[in-house]
């Protein structure tokens, strides 16, 4: 299972989602689906913008634990 840790990151940093959404241009719809994990993917450039403006590193962002016992991964996930 893949989390998102921004929520930790901004709070470390004293910073807002309205702070991050204005200096990396990206709305705050979409940074609110990344932060609570309802978004299904992330872009390249996205996580670019997110590390440079919280000085981070991708693995600060995005960690994994391995899915629960019988977790199944959606197999729409690989459709175009």
């Amino acid at each position: 299972m893949i989390t998102v840790n921004l929520d930790k990151l901004l709070w470390e940093r004293h910073m807002k989602l309205s702070e991050l959404s204005e200096e990396i241009g990206i709305s705050m719809t979409n940074l609110s689906l990344l932060k609570t994990g309802k978004g299904r993917a992330i872009r390249f450039t996205t996580l670019n913008k997110l590390c440079k403006v919280l000085d981070c590193l991708p693995g600060d962002i995005l960690s994994y634990s391995p899915d629960p016992e019988g977790a199944e991964i959606p197999d729409d996930i690989f459709e175009g």
